[in-house]
């Protein structure tokens, strides 16, 4: 029994040895200090900042009006009106008006056909073409819609004055015979920054995991003999166990007020949906954190040098941001490429998030989610834990030479 009792007190004063050394090295490193404190407390401001107005206005369009019409006129007008676009401009023909969006000083063009008018009034349908630049979405979203909306309401104003109606209500019905209110559930402001930046924020606590552990892995090999994680100079350093689980709880606790300033702090100064529950996030961030911690120690022993965690984690932040679904609908991602998705924690950290802080979900709702968390955190406790031991005994070979 006392050497059970000495075994687990040998066991943890190992980890704890560890865990402080660790923490020092955190601490004393400006380029893990910066991943892991300042990249979580700066960006997240810079991105909500930065999409803070949450939607586009006054998008600028060049308009080409062959018909110089009262009708065609009257539409440039509304269109002009409305809050998402300005008629900035009047070109003579397409060319002109293309020369505009390729010096990037409008979004579309707006093209009225010579036969506008003539068409309308003979009872015909009239076409407006548009030109969207494609290279901005919320912009496209502008253009197009304005249009059509525009384009239905002149069309509505057309169809009454040919009615011969009695009364408004006979006006409002033949306008519109189906009436059709849209809500945008959990987004009530329909905004870019509170649809994608939910999302983004637990990207940037994975990716800030990774990073810090990357980089002290990199600092590790770059000082140790045989480009070694471990050094073989220091008796607590022995067992993998006990080393990941050091390590691990120095990061365990930098992320876990990583995780609080990112789920609740962030999303309360912006304004963004938040309806998920202390305990909610407590009981989701928790096996996404662990995973993120373990994932970032396993991809450690891919990283030789310090700079190249960075190059690692910056080529794949855009492309996990979409496997996520969030920016693009998880339905029209590839089989395969879904497949690539269950690689990462933050691919169902970012699902579950969404579910719970921005639609209200409760825990049994994203118990899948949180389940594969879980998987992938002991998945790569154990992967982690296996490289280590090779290290650890790279290690003791170097040190009885």
């Amino acid at each position: 029994m006392s050497t059970f009792l000495n075994r687990i007190h040998e066991h943890f004063t190992d980890v704890l040895h560890i865990w402080r050394n660790e923490m020092i090295k955190v601490i004393k490193d400006e380029g893990v200090l910066m991943f892991l404190v300042v990249v979580p407390l700066g960006y997240p401001l810079l991105y909500s900042w930065i999409y803070n107005n949450e939607t586009l206005h006054e998008t600028p369009v060049v308009v080409v009006d062959q018909s110089h019409s009262a009708l065609s006129r009257q539409f440039i007008k509304d269109c002009d009106a409305t809050p998402d676009v300005q008629i900035k401009y009047y070109a003579e023909d397409l060319d002109e008006a293309r020369s505009l969006i390729s010096r990037q000083l409008v979004r579309g063009i707006y093209l009225i056909s010579s036969d506008f008018a003539e068409r309308i009034n003979r009872g015909e349908q009239a076409t407006v073409s548009v030109y969207c630049d494609m290279s901005l979405m919320l912009a496209y979203k502008n253009v197009y819609q304005t249009a059509m909306i525009e384009a239905g309401r002149l069309g509505a104003g057309l169809n009454i004055k040919k009615a011969g109606n009695y009364s408004k209500r006979e006006d409002a019905i033949t306008a519109q015979p189906l009436a059709v209110d849209g809500v945008a559930m959990f987004n009530p402001s329909g905004g870019y920054g509170s649809c994608v930046l939910p999302g983004v924020l637990m990207i940037l606590l994975q990716q800030a995991i990774a990073l810090g552990i990357g980089m002290a892995a990199g600092t590790a090999r770059e000082r140790h003999r045989n480009g070694q994680l471990i050094p073989d100079d220091d008796p607590h350093y022995r067992g993998a166990y006990r080393i990941v689980w050091g390590k691990a709880l120095c990061y365990g606790m930098i992320g876990a007020v990583a995780a609080a300033y990112l789920s609740m702090a962030v999303p309360h100064m912006f304004s963004f949906p938040q309806l998920g529950t202390g305990w909610n996030l407590f009981w989701l961030l928790l096996p996404y954190t662990m995973a993120s911690i373990f994932f970032g120690m396993t991809v450690s022993c891919m990283v030789r040098y310090r700079e190249n965690v960075m190059l690692i984690m910056v080529f794949v932040s855009v492309p996990l941001l979409f496997l996520t679904g969030v920016s693009w609908p998880q339905s029209s991602i590839p089989s395969y490429w879904q497949g690539v998705s269950w690689l990462f924690p933050s691919t169902f950290g970012v699902r579950a998030f969404i579910r719970v802080n921005s639609m209200g979900a409760s825990i049994s709702q994203v118990l899948p989610e949180i389940r594969i968390l879980w998987i992938q955190a002991a998945f790569y406790l154990g992967f982690a834990c296996l490289v280590y031991r090779y290290q650890f005994r790279l290690a003791r070979k170097w040190a009885n030479n």
